[in-house]
């Protein structure tokens, strides 16, 4: 039996986002995107803003791409631009019950975006072997559901219960290692192998299978989107204490772009990009 969609509340959204290709790389491979929707219209927002969720919904994205020459950057892109292709008619397709279908949704539109690298790394040999990771938020009125692959990240701060707590799981054996208790988060850090991810889209990777989820959202939740470029310099008790002090939460303050600038001067060797969204 599916579910009604949630009737749409007062509830808003304020959010910010940065990227920045950092002190040693010359050309930005990763890319964000935030939009707004329905099933007939899509609307892209700015770098920051709010709104009230009305009977729209939102959709926030970071993807890092992977690939020679400018490749990767070429694949981050149309990672996050097919999003904007298919998310008005997924919204259609789950409309009578996106509860009951989200994961089908997600599974689809990132199969599709999979398949458009692949294709394009298959014809075009100066793509050839671009892959890109994909961490996606979609605020319905009452849920985030989010889709992932790959080692970007999606962090939640739930208001209610205070901390800060990974949603996606990175697509490494250094990430297993660390779920699993096998190493600690300094020792992760650290390892060597750190970066080869063992799921992407695009590439050689014949099948996608995204992690896919579901969290209610309460007014003062905080969601993070992020590329690892960010986690380079920046712990997750760094990221917690930020992102609640007064500076990061005060009216007018870009949260994104004062995480960036921190991870900057900590860190720098990659391009570093950020999405925060608060729930109002």
């Amino acid at each position: 039996m599916e579910l009604p969609r949630q009737t749409p509340t007062a509830k808003g959204l304020q959010w910010s986002g940065r990227t920045d290709c950092g002190k040693v790389r010359p050309n930005n491979e990763d890319a964000f995107v935030g939009v707004q929707f329905d099933a007939r219209q899509i609307n892209h927002l700015e770098a920051t803003g709010e709104s009230l969720a009305g009977h729209l919904d939102f959709a926030f994205a970071v993807s890092d791409g992977m690939g020679g020459a400018t490749a990767g950057e070429h694949a981050s892109r149309i990672a996050v631009q097919k999003i904007t292709a298919l998310l008005p008619r997924s919204y259609r397709q789950s409309a009578v019950g996106l509860e009951a279908g989200f994961p089908d949704v997600l599974q689809e539109l990132f199969a599709e975006v999979h398949e458009e690298l692949a294709l394009l790394g298959q014809t075009c040999p100066e793509y050839s072997g671009m892959e890109a990771t994909l961490s996606l938020c979609w605020f319905t009125p009452s849920r985030m559901y989010f889709g992932h692959v790959g080692d970007s990240r999606i962090y939640y701060l739930p208001a209610q219960t205070g901390g800060i707590r990974q949603l996606s799981h990175d697509d490494t054996h250094v990430g297993w290692l660390l779920r699993n208790g096998k190493i600690n988060e300094r020792e992760a850090r650290g390892h060597p192998r750190r970066h080869v991810l063992q799921k992407a889209l695009g590439a050689g990777n014949q099948f996608v299978d995204p992690q896919v989820g579901v969290v209610p959202h309460e007014p003062g939740d905080i969601f993070l989107l992020c590329t690892d470029g960010l986690v380079e310099g920046l712990y997750d008790d760094h990221l917690l204490e930020f992102l609640r002090s007064p500076e990061f939460t005060r009216p007018g303050a870009n949260p994104a772009h004062l995480l960036v600038e921190e991870s900057l001067s900590r860190n720098g060797r990659d391009n570093t990009t950020a999405l925060v969204i608060r729930v109002d």
